[in-house]
């Protein structure tokens, strides 16, 4: 969806940043958390733990919003995240929500 303007109450909404914990030694490589992650954060590592699986990883210029969805969905209790601070909704995180929804997310669904 492209929004022409920046919302009207766009002062009064807070996005929290979250930071990702991730217990490499502790995943199987079953990939629930960069399947459902809702704003696609995460990717398999190219690395390898020592259970032989490739955890995830977050990727470069993305961050977590602290949606809690990875630490609800991880069967092995793998991830986790907190809140690293609380910032105002600008035209950047428009503009970032317009690329995202644009660009990664055409292609998964067809």
């Amino acid at each position: 969806m492209k929004f022409w303007r920046l919302p009207l109450d766009a002062e009064e909404q807070i996005i929290p940043v979250g930071r990702l914990f991730i217990i490499a030694d502790r995943c199987k490589g079953c990939n629930f958390c960069i399947e459902f992650c809702p704003n696609k954060v995460l990717e398999a590592s190219p690395d390898f733990n020592r259970k032989g699986y490739h955890p995830p990883v977050m990727k470069p210029n993305h961050e977590c919003n602290n949606c809690g969805l990875c630490e609800v969905i991880c069967p092995e209790f793998a991830i986790y995240s907190t809140v690293e601070e609380k910032r105002r909704f600008t035209e950047v995180d428009l503009v970032r929500y317009e690329e995202m929804s644009s660009g990664e997310g055409k292609g998964e669904q067809e």
